[in-house]
């Protein structure tokens, strides 16, 4: 049945579950895709950036005609830039120069402005691009920062909207719950739902081979972080937005290996996304191994594969940056 929406805004979630049944084929469990670029900007990242900013009207802190400031490595910001469009918002976004150029045509489309920082230098270095971010919101009259790395809306907009539809899709047959390490508001929020009403749920997180994040989570420390090409995953800092408590287990995942597995989904399912899906599917098949044929697996599908078109979906980006994909 056809439905009105009185903006694009409220077409966000409810994305599908859809089985995985070739790149899975020889795997016991069912494995399932949470696929996000059903969004309406086409990733994940629409949830955390309307929650945040509708949070921020109802506080007062975002005006009518003000301006929105973020730090991102790219979704977040084209979620920014989709919100701000479709409320009457200016939006600046602050992100590594590392990210692919589809990511900023996409903001710039919307009506954004988008600042380039280095990807070379450590998180609290004065020029990273969470510090331009927090310079720029200082500097301009009227702005003000979402924070998706500190903004405790990011993991509960996952326990409210993402968490409960994987529950109530599989009809609370989850066994295990696949996320990337980022900000941690998808692992965070998911895994506080879904272990609230099974405790038995194994929480997995897929962490690129560089991010600091892995290293933290099995020995207590954080170490400094290694460039990696992967984009949206991976922090060298412990985002305020994660929490360990309901982690099980992390895999690394190297550059190659998430590309090949994002390249192996578009051929094999034809599902188009990004690295970090592929690094999360890396990570989800690893796992499976482990499971029996009776139980149900769920892996997120982040975003929308066509934002890479210049990078590892283009074989001679791939042999210029050294990567081995098929």
């Amino acid at each position: 049945m056809n439905k009105i929406y009185d903006n694009i805004l409220q077409t966000i979630g409810n994305t599908p579950l859809v089985r995985l049944n070739r790149v899975a084929a020889d795997l016991p469990p069912t494995v399932y895709g949470k696929v996000e670029r059903f969004n309406p900007a086409g990733s994940v990242k629409e949830r955390v950036s309307k929650a945040i900013v509708e949070d921020m009207e109802e506080r007062g802190e975002l005006k009518p005609g003000g301006l929105v400031v973020e730090a991102t490595s790219g979704n977040m910001g084209v979620g920014v830039a989709m919100a701000c469009a479709a409320k009457g918002y200016g939006c600046i976004i602050v992100m590594p120069d590392k990210m692919s150029m589809e990511r900023e045509w996409i903001i710039r489309a919307f009506g954004g402005k988008v600042v380039r920082t280095r990807s070379d230098i450590p998180w609290d270095h004065p020029e990273s691009f969470l510090n331009t971010a927090r310079r720029i919101t200082k500097e301009t009259p009227g702005a003000v920062m979402l924070n998706q790395f500190y903004n405790q809306v990011n993991p509960e907009i996952h326990y409210k909207t993402t968490a409960e539809e994987i529950w109530e899709a599989t009809g609370g047959r989850v066994d295990a719950f696949v996320a990337g390490m980022g900000t941690g508001g998808t692992i965070t929020g998911v895994g506080k739902y879904l272990k609230e009403r099974n405790p038995d749920v194994v929480m997995i997180g897929a962490d690129p081979v560089g991010s600091s994040l892995k290293h933290l989570f099995d020995t207590g420390e954080m170490r400094e972080g290694e460039f990696y090409h992967v984009e949206g995953i991976g922090e060298d800092f412990m985002p305020e937005t994660l929490s360990f408590d309901n982690v099980d287990k992390m895999y690394y995942i190297d550059d190659n290996e998430s590309f090949k597995m994002a390249r192996r989904l578009a051929r094999l399912e034809g599902i188009l996304a990004g690295g970090s899906s592929g690094t999360i599917l890396c990570a989800a098949l690893a796992h499976a191994a482990t499971m029996r044929e009776d139980q149900v697996l769920v892996t997120m599908i982040c975003d929308n594969g066509e934002r890479y078109l210049s990078k590892f979906y283009n074989e001679e980006w791939c042999k210029e940056h050294g990567f081995d994909v098929e």
